[in-house]
């Protein structure tokens, strides 16, 4: 039995032109070798497994050819792998720099590989710098890393630098697909792109899933037998899942929630990768946007098919609602709850509810008509004979003192209480018909017909505007505090006694008080105490204008302290009295 070997081993690259998704670098290393324009110190920086090191060694076998060598001579002598990662110390980079000054016996370079070379230590960079900066012309420096970021600026300054991209999932899948034809098995496109979707842009993960996935289904590589060793979901879960939601079937889509978490998958699995779903169906809906699908040619049907039925406005919704149920995953502490909940939202972003029946609808005779019982009483067809509500007169505010002009509409409303108790009505369930729930599409067009019986607005300019006397205005303002304390109501009461109000002009009332906290209280409630003033006063255009000064508040005495002071200027021989008696506060 021979020996395994793992199919990253057994088809890594031998030339540039091998090297899969990596196109622009390989050609820019084949041209510089060409036309003898290459640099002395290179740095390979990238994600792991899209290869870095492969293009290294090649680079380091190709500078050497000459054409006069053997077909299998790989210059074994002339190149010297170290891994940073366990050799990170000074003197392993001492002992690299000593071996440097020896030329090469076979070939024109010598080639030094340093991979993960941003494990170096501080001291290790350092001693590299000078080396590196000034190498014999014989060598030649690969620095391979996957974090950048990690090496000193001074080190970057000495090298040309490659960054190595994410290898495509189509270039990926195409690889794949060439290596199971080299070993006989026969897989699906759709397969294939799982494993490149799975491998997240390195071709080595990619390759060692391959491989995996191959010894569990064979020599047939199906997309079911991937989804269930790579415990992936299928695309089939999120179709059936987007059926149903367009359906608005919210128990067979739990059902089917509840299935995919019996298969062992978790709640944020599916949640996220319905959101990718609805983002893939999006991309569907425009030809420009098709090639970022990617998935073989018989799923990408499935989405085109599907992508008729949902409209952009509801992807848009979907994609928001999953979004917004992924970021708030974690922090859930009922986490599948959570999930059940979105999905119900997102079955019901298409659902337009249960239709109202227009035929409940109040007539306007219910607002308008009256109907006069045996006993001569007046009331409304839906008293059935019970003495009405109390009715609302319009009347219109007098002065004792200035005959007013009359006004063209009633300006106040005053509530006339009936002569006899108002009975409740027991709701009759022949008569419910006729009613209608405030709730519903029904109760806006009775509201509507009521609107129209009533009485126009008034016009201001039809309101009088008599001229009024400051000591009038005061005598009336303190009548309203004194109806304020009849009420209860000691602490606005208090606050509109802080300061004797004044006229500042015709119509605007002013008052000065000592804080902000007095003032935002007045005009919580100065719309009740001007709707007074201007019926007293027989003038509509009142205003109250109200400043703050916080010096008044040095007016009032608040503490024991402040009283004691206030005592004292009204006369001295009360701190004479104190210390007499040793009194305190």
């Amino acid at each position: 039995m021979e020996p395994f070997i793992v199919s990253a081993r057994k088809y890594r690259p031998q030339t540039f032109k091998d090297v899969v998704g990596q196109s622009s670098i390989t050609n820019t290393l084949t041209n510089a070798i060409d036309n003898n324009h290459l640099a002395q110190a290179l740095l390979f920086c990238g994600p792991r497994g899209v290869g870095k090191t492969t293009c290294a060694r090649i680079l380091a076998k190709k500078i050497n050819q000459d054409g006069t060598e053997r077909e299998d001579e790989d210059f074994a002598f002339n190149i010297f792998e170290l891994d940073a990662a366990s050799n990170n110390s000074v003197d392993d980079i001492r002992s690299l720099i000593d071996q440097v000054r020896i030329p090469p016996q076979t070939g024109k370079y010598k080639v030094y590989i340093i991979d993960e070379v941003h494990m170096l230590s501080q001291s290790a960079f350092n001693a590299f710098l000078k080396t590196l900066e000034e190498p014999p012309k014989h060598a030649i420096f690969i620095l391979a890393t996957t974090e950048k970021h990690k090496i000193i600026p001074t080190i970057l300054s000495r090298c040309q630098i490659f960054d190595f991209k994410r290898i495509t999932v189509k270039d990926a899948a195409e690889y794949l697909k060439y290596i199971a034809e080299q070993q006989g098995i026969e897989a699906e496109e759709s397969a294939l792109n799982i494993i490149a979707q799975k491998a997240d842009g390195a071709m080595r993960d990619a390759l060692s899933i391959f491989d995996r996935v191959v010894s569990f289904s064979g020599k047939e590589l199906t997309r079911k037998a991937v989804t269930e060793n790579l415990n992936v979901l299928d695309y089939d879960i999120y179709f059936s899942a987007t059926d149903l939601i367009l359906e608005n079937n919210i128990p067979e889509l739990l059902i089917l929630f509840n299935k995919t978490l019996s298969l062992g998958f978790d709640g944020h699995h599916f949640i996220s990768g319905l959101a990718s779903h609805f983002r893939d169906l999006m991309v569907c809906q425009h030809p420009d946007t098709l090639n970022l699908l990617e998935v073989g040619e018989d799923v990408t049907k499935q989405y085109k098919d599907q992508a008729k039925k949902a409209s952009k406005e509801f992807l848009l919704k979907a994609i928001d609602l999953a979004n917004d149920c992924d970021l708030q995953y974690k922090t859930s502490k009922n986490q599948r709850l959570l999930v059940e909940l979105t999905l119900m939202k997102l079955a019901s972003i298409t659902f337009d509810g249960e239709k109202k029946n227009s035929n409940f609808i109040i007539p306007a005779s219910y607002f308008s008509g009256k109907t006069t019982s045996s006993n001569g009483t007046s009331t409304s067809p839906q008293t059935n004979g019970a003495t009405p509500p109390p009715t609302v007169e319009k009347s219109i505010p007098s002065n004792t003192s200035k005959e007013a002009p009359e006004p063209k509409e009633a300006v106040k409303e005053k509530v006339t209480e009936p002569k006899e108790p108002y009975q409740s009505k027991k709701i009759n369930i022949k008569t419910s018909e006729k009613r209608v729930s405030g709730l519903s599409l029904s109760s806006i067009k009775v509201k509507k017909a009521h609107e129209n019986t009533k009485s126009p607005s008034v016009d201001e300019k039809d309101l009088p505007k008599d001229s009024f006397e400051e000591k009038d205005m005061q005598q009336h303002w303190n009548d309203f505090v004194n109806i304020l304390e009849k009420q209860g109501r000691k602490i606005l009461a208090s606050n509109l006694q802080t300061d004797v109000p004044k006229l500042k002009n015709e119509n605007t009332i002013w008052i000065e008080l000592p804080n902000g906290t007095m003032k935002k209280e007045i005009e919580r409630e100065q719309s009740l105490m001007l709707d007074y003033l201007k019926q007293k006063l027989n003038n509509y255009s009142i205003s109250l204008y109200i400043t703050v000064n916080e010096e008044v508040a040095k007016k009032f005495a608040f503490t024991p302290e402040e009283k004691y002071e206030k005592l004292r200027e009204k006369n001295p021989n009360l701190d004479l009295l104190r210390k007499e008696f040793d009194l305190d506060f």
